[in-house]
């Protein structure tokens, strides 16, 4: 890949996601769209992100951004990260999530057309 592929994006997970956005909203003055009870993008942090429903809290999901991303994933693989979860689409475009080898697990993402 010829140039550094950026932070793009945080997921957080939460077992009352709306608990969840009205806490950051209180706390810090992000702001938030909401994509049904179970997800929410949130912006205004630093970074922009989102909050997903889930049956029990997980670290943060770190999501990387990359214009091609089957080239992303080559040099994932490559460099000797684990694919945790195969590309697959969702709003706005597609990614995949990987294990680097000291054990973190990452996503990354690229627009439906990429790749």
């Amino acid at each position: 890949m010829s140039s550094p592929t950026p932070i793009n994006y945080i997921e957080l997970s939460s077992t009352d996601r709306a608990a969840s956005q009205q806490f950051f909203e209180k706390a810090f003055g992000w702001g938030f769209v909401s994509y049904g009870p179970d997800y929410c993008s949130f912006d205004h942090a630093g970074v922009d992100g989102g909050i997903a429903q889930a049956a029990a809290a997980a670290p943060p999901l770190v999501v990387l951004f990359a214009e091609d991303l089957n080239a992303a994933q080559a040099a994932v693989e490559a460099a000797g990260g684990l694919i945790t979860t195969a590309q697959f689409d969702f709003p706005g475009g597609r990614r995949f999530h990987f294990k680097e080898p000291g054990g973190t697990e990452l996503a990354v993402w690229g627009h439906a057309s990429s790749g």
